[in-house]
């Protein structure tokens, strides 16, 4: 699940130099330019000449000014026999300090300035007889050498690290023809995203597929760091897709940089770009994509420099400057966005040895156990200055959903031995149990939203994903209540569906009420648009993967052809503005968790469950398969470098 995009920052790129033929005037202002640059090399050298007589070379009538108080330096050397005090293990030169070893020194000054600007005029000479394109590629070539050192420090040999027993990471073909057919039809709109996303929006972080050119925003920075190619890798992986995914690769090899001045969403490049490289370098072995995320990784560690360590919503990957979003309840950061890190967090510390990544999550962890809770719930809102809460709102939905999701993860991820997060999560849900989930007079069962004591009957798109959360910790709750989890995922996922079938698009909108006779249904204008989001086929799968209904795979194949008849346009995928409207206007956005999230979703739907077994596998946020690391391979006992 992903947080709502919100508004872009303007920002602006430099263009590239034009090194093609010039036209004649353009020539003449080149040369112009280039005899601009030689004076200007030449004055400097005749400026340092001048400042280097003025501050280096002797003035005989202030001698002494010259020797910079020798007499009261300080050095760890006695010598007595020259007249030298001892002073506490040091000494002071006396009056009868020898001058001629001042003329030595002054006239070895005089003769290094004069050499160094001896050889910086027959610099300036030999550019004077370079042509301009002989001085760019000068230019071009020291540039490429600093590069290449950048790269060489920045991809230093990791240490090796046994990987987990990979299983199912292809197949799943099914034996029935009918599902055949539709995997291979979802199969077939994932070409149809990618490639026109290849032509179109190639190296930009989504593409406009009505405008069919790049698309990006805020939560990106200002960068083109391919964010559909990170996210949709795993996708073209699995789906064995691997002439598109070996284009991904070269693509992130040759041109992925992080040391960019930009501004990103460390929750957003955390399950999109690490948890994305990751889940390609498990699936694939390609070194290229580990070695791509603890790099990117070590940019969003400065956004934890925090008086409480609870990291900023924000950082600017090349200065490391962090802050909040400005409409966040007083500067506060959010439990979905720093509560969703644990499981890329902890495969970077088992990949690399390094326990810091482990560390941060955990300082996270701790600082919310000793905090109080009103009414069991965790607000949204926390200010990483104060350790305080902010606002008392609580939601399963947008803000807070992925928190809960990764308290379950978390357990399921370390082979079912981290006691701690499953306690967390069994209390979590309990007090969400209690004050938010109640059944509508259609009986209807709902999460609603807390905010200051009031429940609101409303309950969001994203919040839907909650329905494969309940099944998925079924197993192993608290009081053995799986079967009460598991039934209340199913009526949660009936109740999801009922929000695309009481459209009039069959698609679902961003957020529905249940308030007197609204039930399910967007009320608000903006409330009705549908952005691609996977949530409710996320839980159709795993409702689909624990009781095999198949009423679930129909579900799954409604939404598959509502977004084939009405998404789809030439250049690739869009949005709906008003799912009730006959006429949808589009927004011209294909969103990256398209091809991370829904689409996977679709194919495994409609894939046999040997392909990502969940005892083998856990799916981040964004759809990113990662594998369990099992008591033989757990963080602090797998990697000897963490023991």
């Amino acid at each position: 699940m992903t947080t709502p995009a919100l508004l872009p920052l303007s920002g602006r790129r430099i263009p590239p130099l034009n090194l093609g033929p010039p036209s004649f005037s353009h020539h003449r202002a080149t040369l112009r330019l280039s005899e601009k640059f030689i004076l200007l090399l030449i004055l400097s050298a005749f400026i340092t000449l001048c400042f280097g007589a003025f501050f280096f070379l002797p003035d005989s009538s202030k001698h002494k000014r010259f020797d910079l108080g020798l007499e009261d330096v300080l050095i760890p050397h006695v010598d007595t026999s020259k007249g030298e005090k001892d002073v506490g293990g040091f000494l002071i030169h006396g009056q009868g300090h020898d001058e001629h070893r001042h003329r030595e020194e002054e006239e070895r000054l005089r003769n290094k300035i004069r050499a160094d600007h001896e050889r910086a005029l027959e610099e300036a000479k030999e550019k004077l007889k370079k042509s301009r394109e002989m001085i760019q590629a000068e230019i071009e070539t020291e540039k490429n050498k600093v590069a290449q050192e950048m790269k060489k420090k920045e991809t230093k040999p990791l240490p090796p690290v046994p990987l987990p027993n990979l299983i199912g990471i292809n197949g799943g073909e099914p034996e029935d023809e009918d599902t055949r057919e539709k995997r291979e039809k979802i199969k077939e709109m994932m070409k149809h995203a990618w490639s026109n996303y290849r032509k179109y929006g190639w190296g930009h972080n989504e593409l406009k597929p009505i405008a069919m050119k790049g698309h990006s925003t805020n939560i990106f920075g200002s960068s083109k760091m391919g964010a559909t190619i990170v996210d949709a890798l795993d996708t073209l992986y699995i789906m064995g897709l691997h002439d598109e995914f070996k284009e991904g690769q070269e693509w992130i090899d040759h041109n992925l940089d992080f040391s960019v001045n930009s501004e990103v969403s460390v929750f957003e490049v955390n399950i999109r770009f690490i948890g994305g490289l990751l889940a390609a370098y498990y699936l694939s072995g390609q070194e290229v994509f580990k070695n791509k995320a603890v790099q990117l990784a070590g940019k969003l560690l400065p956004a934890f420099n925090t008086p409480t360590g609870i990291p900023w919503a924000m950082v600017n990957l090349k200065s490391g400057i962090g802050r909040n979003w400005g409409w966040a309840s007083a500067g506060s950061s959010i439990l979905a966005e720093f509560g969703t890190l644990h499981m890329e967090f902890v495969h970077l510390s088992y990949l690399t040895g390094d326990p810091v990544y482990y560390q941060k999550v955990m300082h996270i962890r701790k600082l919310l156990q000793k905090m109080d809770r009103p009414d069991g719930l965790y607000p949204n809102y926390l200010n990483p200055k104060t350790g305080r809460w902010g606002q008392h709102h609580t939601s399963v939905g947008g803000l807070g959903d992925s928190f809960y999701e990764y308290l379950l993860k978390a357990w399921l991820m370390s082979d079912k031995t981290d006691i701690e997060a499953r306690k967390m999560y069994d209390d979590a849900i309990e007090a969400i149990e209690k004050h938010l989930i109640r059944t509508s007079n259609g009986g209807l069962t709902f999460i609603g939203e807390w905010k200051n004591g009031h429940l609101e009957r409303k309950m969001g798109h994203l919040t839907c994903f909650a329905g494969g959360m309940f099944a998925l910790g079924a197993d192993g709750s608290k009081k053995d209540k799986a079967g009460h989890y598991l039934q209340l995922g199913a009526e949660i996922a009936h109740t999801c569906h009922e929000s695309y079938d009481r459209t009039v698009l069959k698609l679902g909108p961003e957020a529905f009420k249940f308030d007197g006779g609204a039930e399910a249904v967007a009320v608000r204008q903006n409330e009705k648009y549908y952005i691609l989001r996977p949530e409710v086929i996320e839980t159709y799968w795993y409702m689909w993967r624990f009781t095999h209904d198949p009423k679930y795979r129909q579900w799954g194949w409604e939404a598959t052809e509502a977004i084939e008849k009405y998404c789809r346009v030439r250049g690739g995928f869009s949005g709906i503005k008003d799912v009730y409207s006959s006429a949808p206007a589009y927004d011209d956005v294909q969103q990256s968790f398209f091809l991370a999230e829904t689409l996977k979703y679709l194919y495994l739907l409609f894939s046999n469950d040997d392909l990502l077994p969940l005892d083998h596998w856990v799916f981040n946020t964004e759809a990113h398969p990662l594998p369990v690391l099992h008591l033989a391979n757990t963080t602090l006992s797998g990697n000897p470098d963490l023991r």
